[in-house]
């Protein structure tokens, strides 16, 4: 490879799996609810710290960098007490299922937003659970969460009662039934509706439990309008005052919430779109996997030359190029034993936008669409995440 392609490249923000990551977040929930973990604990948040909560909160905000945090005065930016990783890549379609299984993106398998599944012979989004081409769920043909995924949810390894708390739109599909398990599930419309949920959760006279929940109108709204438009930083606004009521019931319950993100956030302001490098696009099997801000490149046969070729000739200055077997080797997705299905789900190649780029393929008759706000990549922005504790500890 160049020397434009080094795999510790200092511009690069990777997963700290050493105790630094979402991945161990998760190790030390798991462990202090009386769970085990393969890996370490959250170095900013031992077990211990959280061993004493008669409940205990977990709320993801999805797309809340801790970048952006760092900007805003208000509750949740007092009650900060470290950052932590993302996992790799830095999207929701990774970082939720670490959420959910506990485990590292090398062991639970989940790549990326849309992924190849050899299993099915498509090219699929695990979360909405449909295939790309025609957006039809994968149940019609017959498949389900548990056989393409063969994951088991963390709250089915917890001995305690679980609850997950998520919009009314999702709570019951096919990807969150699935790796809800035990949980019991309760749906929402509004923001205010959600802080009630789990409010009333928090009152409640049942036994220690686990809540998991889940918010991603941040997310939505960077998408659409960036992540420094207004209608972010009102969404946040409301939210903050949201986590400021709901701490007073985390007082007197002696309970604590830990709050946290999947992702940060940039605003794009350059799309290399494949329609435009048709010779690219002669040399690959698939379409562009993954990611706009992380692609994965399937190549055919005896073009891997010039694949390689054309990427450092052409696009050097835009894209970092990367061989999967090297990330995989370099602890990328996650320590110990990989997913059996890894080395299919993860191309030959990784294709990582330079500056705030994305990478676009589209197919035939696919939707086209835009958005402002990316993340998916390996910017501090994108994979520094913010560690949030009340009462702090």
């Amino acid at each position: 490879m160049s020397e434009a392609d080094r795999l510790d490249d200092p511009d690069l923000t990777l997963p700290d799996y050493q105790g630094g990551s979402l991945v161990n977040l998760m190790s030390s929930i798991a462990t202090a609810l009386g769970g085990s973990s393969a890996y370490a604990p959250a170095t900013a948040l031992p077990p211990e710290a959280l061993a004493d909560a008669r409940h205990l909160v977990l709320l993801v905000i999805d797309g809340l960098g801790h970048d952006f945090l760092l900007g805003r005065d208000g509750a949740l930016r007092q009650h900060l007490r470290g950052q932590l990783t993302s996992v790799f890549p830095s999207t929701t379609a990774s970082a939720i299922p670490t959420f959910l299984t506990g485990q590292a993106p090398q062991q639970h398998g989940l790549t990326g937003w849309h992924m190849y599944f050899r299993e099915i012979g498509a090219i699929a989004a695990p979360l909405p659970f449909r295939v790309r081409a025609g957006r039809h769920s994968l149940r019609q043909a017959g498949v389900t969460p548990a056989t393409l995924f063969g994951l088991i949810p963390l709250f089915d390894r917890l001995p305690l009662p679980c609850h997950v708390v998520s919009p009314q739109q999702i709570i019951h599909s096919d990807f969150n039934v699935a790796l809800s398990g035990k949980a019991a599930r309760y749906g929402y419309d509004t923001l205010e509706d959600m802080f009630a949920r789990i409010a009333g959760l928090l009152r409640s006279d049942a036994p220690r439990s686990y809540v998991h929940a889940y918010w991603p109108q941040l997310d939505s709204l960077a998408h659409e309008y960036g992540i420094g438009s207004p209608q972010v930083a009102e969404a946040f606004a409301a939210l903050d005052a949201g986590f400021a009521r709901l701490l007073a019931v985390a007082r007197d319950s002696g309970s604590r919430v830990v709050v946290t993100a999947d992702h940060g956030f940039i605003d794009t302001d350059e799309t290399i779109d494949l329609d435009d490098h048709p010779a690219l696009r002669d040399t690959l099997l698939l379409p562009l996997c993954g990611e706009p801000r992380m692609a994965y490149a399937y190549v055919r046969a005896g073009r891997e030359a010039q694949f390689e070729a054309y990427v450092r000739g052409q696009l050097a200055d835009r894209v970092r190029l990367y061989k999967s077997e090297d990330i995989v080797r370099q602890g990328w997705l996650g320590p110990g034993a990989a997913h059996p299905a890894l080395r299919d789900r993860l191309g030959d190649y990784v294709l990582i936008p330079r500056g705030r780029a994305i990478l676009r393929d589209w197919l035939q008759g696919e939707p086209r669409h835009t958005h402002i706000g990316v993340h998916g990549g390996l910017s501090a922005a994108e994979m520094i995440v913010p560690l949030i504790v009340a009462p702090l500890p």
